[in-house]
């Protein structure tokens, strides 16, 4: 049973830590959405030669122009970004690398409370994850006693699953700011297209590991108590089954020490009559005697033992 137990507290360590490296992980990444966004082609330059708009400005005479015919889709550009809890971040169009700015301040006015509320449900999500992890770790290794284990092992259990609610709601909060943003953001940053990105799936996949790891802890704790109880049981029945077979025991025992106590007795005057026949009836007569003593002490020897049992 020590050896399952070790196992079952082994996974859920295992599952606790895989999913606090994975929401780490999605709370600084910038990876949570990510698509194109629609914007107008620069100016050609000396730099930038591809995806741009030359008008054709003649060097020599800059009042001769050709103008350029592109129509639609023909005079916008389409660059990649990507946006995390606290970063929006795009492709630089002007230029290489890329350009940041904060998502906190691109959501609606009236969404930054909803997301604020998501930021610090995240916070307390990783936070009781670590609480889950110390605790599943101390029951581990230095937990010898098995109701101290319990009880740990309890604690374990109620903190990760709080965390595993917490991370949801952060998550769906999320979502839904994210979304409100898509259709009421800033026009230079509304997406054209977009999908969820790689951190958005480690956060889901983290709140599944730790939804895991709280299932196997409960798991663990209950079946740690069954066996306790069936151990017990067996324990009780195995009990009440030495006593019944003790008591016939000791009843033989006492019987026949009583009836050993009267033999000896009977066997201490077995001359003292003399030699005619008036001793010879005495002493028929304390043999007499004595069977009924037997008898007695056997009758007593009954009710002793009935009333032992």
């Amino acid at each position: 049973m020590k050896t399952t137990r070790k196992c079952r507290a082994l996974l859920s360590v295992s599952l606790n830590l895989v999913a606090l490296f994975f929401s780490t992980t999605a709370f600084v990444t910038t990876y949570w959405c990510e698509g194109t966004q629609r914007v107008p082609k620069p100016n050609c330059s000396k730099e930038r030669r591809h995806n741009c708009i030359d008008y054709g400005v003649n060097e020599t005479d800059p009042s001769k122009v050709h103008y350029s015919w592109e129509t639609g889709d023909d005079r916008y550009l389409f660059r990649y970004f990507h946006t995390g809890i606290w970063y929006s971040c795009e492709e630089n169009i002007h230029g290489a690398g890329e350009k940041c700015r904060s998502f906190i301040d691109l959501a609606p006015a009236s969404e930054r409370g909803v997301l604020w509320l998501s930021v610090v449900s995240e916070v307390l999500y990783i936070m009781l994850l670590v609480v889950g992890f110390s605790l599943m770790c101390l029951e581990l290794f230095h937990s010898n006693n098995v109701i101290d284990g319990l009880k740990l092992n309890a604690f374990a259990a109620v903190f990760t699953v709080l965390s595993g609610l917490l991370g949801m709601v952060a998550h769906m909060m999320y979502t839904q700011v994210f979304q409100i943003t898509v259709s009421l953001g800033p026009e230079d940053w509304r997406p054209h297209t977009w999908d969820y990105g790689w951190s958005f799936c480690l956060a889901w996949g983290s709140f599944t590991c730790c939804m895991a790891a709280s299932v196997t802890t409960l798991n663990s704790y209950t079946k740690t108590v069954i066996e306790f109880r069936h151990k017990r049981k067996l324990f009780e029945q195995g009990l009440r089954e030495e006593q019944t077979f003790l008591d016939p025991e000791a009843f033989h025992y006492f019987r026949d020490r009583s009836v050993q106590s009267v033999s000896s007795s009977v066997e201490v005057y077995p001359g003292h009559g003399g030699g005619g026949g008036g001793g010879g009836g005495s002493g028929r007569g304390k043999l007499h005697h004595g069977r009924s003593t037997s008898m007695d002490l056997g009758e007593n020897c009954d009710s002793l033992g009935e009333e032992q049992c």
